[in-house]
């Protein structure tokens, strides 16, 4: 994983997946999934450790989903004014790297860090906290961010946030009604919404003030923790025979990375030059090698919790090996 600001560790799942069913879905019964859940950790963790894990979870989604429009930039692809791909193969090499590294930190890192905090719960309650985390963006977050920018001239930040705090509100609310039929065992899952691609070229940031910049950090931190957590609850809402919930999870998640975290990621002027793209997630990765993961480890080992120590150590083992790979591509572009 790497940093994005100074301001923030890396903070804030998402596979490329943005499924959308144009009908609703029909639920019959209450899924048997009410005492248990897909993640529990074997014994309660330190508070600390529930802390450094969580930091973890939010890097590794932070992660996968700015790796993977560096890969993108770094294909060559370009998009035409019909919103297609045209590829360039010169930079495909660079571009399954960062494709590769993004796929270990959501499918493994992330994933693994969630099974020992338990973070997926029973339908229900993922329902609720996503709830509360739609409600959060929708009323208070989003809407502070769109005021500010508007004082500090930064009108394009402030209509951006203005319209996904709206997005938020309706997510809130599909969530509601998919807990209502969830617990009563009435009425429809709403249909999942359907992402609309924000394509996400190389530049500078679109924004002036630091306060937005700093902002659009903490968004797209936010966004890209929401699309993997959204994933995780769909993967459990499917292996409770929860079809439609799934859907709902994965549409989201959808909305989420590549509308949200996109349109902010331009505001932001995430992405860059190929060579510029390396030598961030370089200095990044070596950060977590030398100082984060290590942190983290010697934390979990002093209060007993070795098997999150063990995964912090192993992380950083991982983080080691991508740091290498990224120097060694950008070598081959000198």
């Amino acid at each position: 994983m790497f940093r994005h600001s100074m301001r923030t560790l890396l903070v804030s799942l998402c596979a490329l997946t943005a499924a959308s069913q144009a009908a609703t879905a029909v639920v019959l019964a209450v899924p048997a999934d009410q005492a248990r859940t897909t993640s529990t950790p074997a014994r309660a963790l330190r508070t600390q450790t529930l802390s450094d894990l969580t930091t973890a979870m939010k890097g590794e989604a932070y992660a996968y989903a700015s790796y993977s429009l560096f890969a993108v930039q770094a294909d060559g692809r370009t998009w035409s004014s019909g919103g297609k791909l045209a590829i360039n193969k010169a930079g495909q090499a660079v571009g399954a790297l960062f494709r590769s590294t993004a796929q270990t930190e959501l499918n493994e890192h992330l994933r693994e860090a969630a099974a020992l905090a338990g973070a997926v719960g029973t339908n229900a309650a993922n329902l609720r906290q996503s709830i509360n985390g739609e409600s959060y963006e929708h009323q208070v977050m989003y809407r502070g961010f769109a005021e500010q920018a508007r004082k500090d001239g930064d009108l394009k930040a402030a209509d951006l946030f203005t319209e996904i705090a709206a997005d938020e509100g309706r997510h809130r609310n599909a969530y509601r009604t998919a807990l209502t039929v969830l617990t009563t065992g009435r009425g429809t899952i709403p249909a999942p919404p359907m992402a609309k691609t924000v394509p996400v070229p190389a530049g500078l940031p679109k924004v002036k003030a630091a306060r937005t910049k700093a902002n659009l950090d903490t968004a797209m931190h936010g966004e890209a923790l929401a699309n993997a957590k959204y994933l995780l609850y769909a993967a459990h809402a499917r292996q409770t025979g929860n079809a439609a919930l799934a859907r709902l999870f994965e549409g989201t998640a959808g909305v989420e990375l590549h509308e949200h975290f996109a349109g902010e990621a331009v505001l932001a002027g995430l992405v860059r030059t190929t060579k510029t793209n390396l030598r961030t997630a370089i200095t990044g990765e070596r950060g977590e090698v030398t100082t984060v993961y290590p942190g983290f480890a010697k934390r979990a080992t002093a209060v007993g919790d070795s098997a999150a120590a063990r995964y912090f150590r192993n992380t950083a083992a991982d983080e080691a090996t991508h740091a290498a790979a990224f120097q060694q591509a950008l070598n081959q572009l000198r």
